[in-house]
């Protein structure tokens, strides 16, 4: 669902020019941006307030799922009123950059983030990291029961008992970087292994979450922090997370960004201030990711980042694969 987020700006404006430039205020009080948010309101609506405080600027946001902002921003062409698209994953941004679409980031906030955590050719750049996990009913599972490898679960065992959430931007990264990784007939078996399991098919990783908690489903394919934020509400949820094999597309780690499309001052202050220490602390102490600037650290119940060994691929290679990616899950029947 695609909603904006409605600020100040109009009162600001009406009241800069009342004022007729007297007293205070004025430009400042104007100035805004107008942001494609593929994270959602209840994540990092916080967030924005925060950067709203701090600098003036008013974020004017349009939320939705990151595939279908990026696809929005593909249509919109030259005429896209977005300045900036903070996506929740690579592969969107990398989508966005393939059309020519992002404007290149200064070197030295590309240098604040790991060079696998960013764009080579510098055009978006990682806010924050997320790793694929398998979340599962602790009470009718044990971790020693479940897999160490995402390809097990197309055995006829697991029929009726694994949720996903086909659309998401997450999902759609996960099967690039499997394909990536092992081939796209490996993947296509995969995804039609999935399929002939029947499984629940959901919005996003949330949904996915609530439906082991409901007993609907055992297991989910989702990131990790989904659990923290849901144990937030819920302390005793029956709810864990499970890592797959070093070298398994189902132990991916990637990344939330941020892109440029327009080289406007409030753009490049917004992704300055989620490269700062206190954008970085927000996702370190209020969603549960992992900052990737050196100095600020995880929460201490998350396993070591340097402990999950995902596929070797570059996160700069997600984009590409983005379209036919969505095609090929679209063809094995995973559609909602």
């Amino acid at each position: 669902m695609r909603r904006w987020r409605l600020t100040a700006v109009l009162a600001a404006v009406l009241a800069a020019a009342g004022c007729g430039g007297a007293g205070g205020g004025g430009e400042d009080d104007a100035r805004r941006l107008t942001l494609y948010s593929g994270r959602s309101e209840e994540l990092v609506g916080p967030l924005y307030d925060r950067f709203e405080r701090a600098t003036g600027i008013q974020v004017e946001a349009r939320y939705g799922d990151s595939g279908e902002l990026a696809a929005t921003i593909g249509e919109e062409g030259a005429g896209s009123p977005a300045e900036a698209f903070f996506a929740q994953d690579a592969g969107a941004l990398g989508a966005v950059a393939a059309e020519g679409r992002l404007k290149p980031l200064p070197p030295e906030l590309l240098r604040r983030v790991d060079a696998r955590f960013r764009d080579p050719e510098g055009r978006w750049v990682g806010v924050s990291g997320r790793a694929r996990v398998v979340a599962y009913d602790t009470r009718k599972l044990r971790a020693a029961e479940l897999p160490d490898s995402i390809f097990a679960f197309t055995d006829p065992r697991w029929r009726g008992r694994i949720g996903l959430a086909p659309t998401n931007a997450s999902f759609q990264a996960f099967v690039s970087a499997m394909r990536l990784s092992a081939g796209d007939e490996r993947t296509r078996a995969w995804l039609e292994g999935i399929e002939r399991n029947r499984p629940v098919l959901l919005e996003n990783n949330i949904q996915t979450l609530e439906a082991i908690a409901r007993e609907e489903i055992e297991v989910g394919f989702v990131n990790h922090y989904y659990l923290y934020e849901l144990r937030a509400e819920r302390p005793d949820l029956p709810v864990e997370n499970h890592f797959t094999k070093a070298g398994d597309p189902g132990s991916l780690v990637n990344v939330s960004g941020i892109g440029l499309l327009e080289d406007s001052p409030e753009a490049r202050r917004f992704a300055e201030f989620l490269l700062d220490v206190e954008g970085q602390r927000y996702f370190a102490t209020d969603t549960e990711e992992y900052p990737l600037i050196p100095g600020v650290r995880p929460d201490q119940s998350l396993r070591p980042l340097a402990d999950i060994q995902g596929p070797d691929v570059r996160l700069g290679q997600l984009g590409a694969k983005l379209p036919s990616t969505v095609e090929l899950i679209r063809e094995a029947g995973l559609t909602p």
